[in-house]
């Protein structure tokens, strides 16, 4: 979502209320009234206060219109001042950018990548959301020293989203699958702790990891304890092509997930489903957690996941150092990162799952330069039927963000 601009002046600036040592009561105006007139008023007040009661009742009358036009002109600033202090929303860019180096068996894979998410906001309740992805698998030929390869352009997704209310979200167009939490929260290169993707990623998701179809999404208070979000979402076929950029392709399926957070021990828990509605009508089933608790800068994140072409979890600690007792500033910057994972082959056939039954251990070390800047750093090693390899991972991340325009008030 775009960033939210704060006002820049609060009713409390703008009005005052104004009790001189001789007018019991103050009358609101707006900072830029004249002074001098208050004085006078004021000053006929404290001398109207020793008269008759006769002398002091016609002045009353004759003061009236003056009290009345001064909190009028006191209150329709005010008024005018808080319309015209509404934010204007504005485009805003956002997104990452990385250059991955992999050792993936002993290959070198140079991957250069940036990927930004544009928003456009049409007026306070519809947003345009689409993030383009462009990057490069660069490896070296036999016999050559040199990398060759070729930019990789993708559409991830193009939605709009229209906010009903505050509990629920309508979206249609092309928008990424809610399925699990990985596809959706942890895909992009600034967030992701390990920079190899979970081998069940392409479950229920495909390759694409996009739908092509309409969602409603939200999340609301169910008690005190916990809160629920949720997401339903039609998925129609699409097989479109281009070139040599990944498929903007998706099965014709419906599904949803459900997830449960509970704030105070900072845990979610949640279920995901999806029923496959062409080839043979299969369906695909997952469970997802999360946990960070109080007392410690540690992330614990999972997956389990079950379908027709192959089942398999993932299992992700992310622990940062910033509680070590010496060299604190080196150390809380730096975070420690394991992944243990395992995918089963399933009974249909998938050109996107591991063919055979495999399992990976990996440890990475990240360390944050600044905000948004990141060195990461990973080793894995894979084991399965077709043979063990090593895994390595180094390169620098960066998140960056910027507002196209100026949410100055109109």
């Amino acid at each position: 979502m775009p960033p939210r601009l704060t006002r820049s002046s609060s009713p409390a600036n703008i009005v005052e209320s104004l009790q001189p040592g001789g007018c019991r009561g103050g009358v609101a105006v707006g900072e830029n009234f004249n002074s001098s007139v208050l004085k006078t008023v004021c000053g006929r007040l404290s001398t109207a206060h020793g008269m008759r009661r006769s002398s002091f009742q016609s002045f009353r009358w004759g003061i009236l219109p003056i009290v009345v036009l001064i909190t009028f002109l006191g209150v329709c600033p005010l008024q005018a001042q808080e319309q015209v202090d509404a934010p204007k929303p504005v485009p805003v860019i956002i997104g990452g950018s990385g250059f991955i180096t992999t050792f993936d068996g002993g290959e070198p894979h140079l991957g250069p990548l940036i990927a930004p998410v544009i928003l456009v906001p049409l007026g306070n309740r519809w947003l345009i959301e689409s993030r383009t992805t462009f990057e490069s698998d660069l490896t070296q030929r036999p016999g050559s020293s040199a990398f060759h390869g070729k930019v990789l352009k993708n559409v991830d997704y193009l939605q709009l989203d229209f906010i009903a209310n505050p509990y629920m979200t309508v979206t249609v167009g092309r928008f990424l699958t809610p399925f699990g939490i990985f596809n959706e929260r942890l895909y992009p290169i600034w967030i992701r702790n390990l920079q190899t993707d979970p081998l069940i990623l392409p479950i229920a998701v495909g390759p694409s990891g996009a739908s092509s179809g309409a969602m409603v999404r939200g999340g609301f208070q169910a008690t005190s304890a916990f809160n629920v979000n949720y997401a339903a979402y039609f998925s129609a076929l699409s097989t479109i092509r281009s070139g040599s950029a990944t498929p903007l392709d998706s099965d014709r399926s419906a599904g949803g997930r459900l997830g449960m957070f509970i704030p105070n021990a900072r845990l979610e828990l949640g279920g995901s489903f999806q029923h496959l509605l062409q080839n043979e009508r299969s369906n695909s089933f997952g469970f997802h957690g999360g946990w960070q608790p109080p007392s410690l800068p540690l992330e614990l994140r999972g997956e389990y996941e079950r379908s027709a072409r192959g089942s398999g979890y993932w299992i992700e600690p992310a622990y940062r150092l910033s509680q070590v007792p010496f060299w604190q500033y080196a150390m809380g910057r730096t975070q420690l990162v394991a992944r243990l994972q395992q995918s089963w082959v399933g009974e249909l056939p998938s050109d996107s799952l591991p063919s055979v039954n495999t399992r990976q251990f990996e440890f990475g070390v990240n360390y944050y330069f600044r905000d948004g800047l990141r060195g990461v750093s990973s080793y894995g090693r894979q084991f399965s039927e077709m043979g063990n390899k090593n895994v390595w991972t180094i390169g620098l991340t960066y998140r960056f963000a910027f507002p196209l325009g100026h949410g100055d008030a109109n």
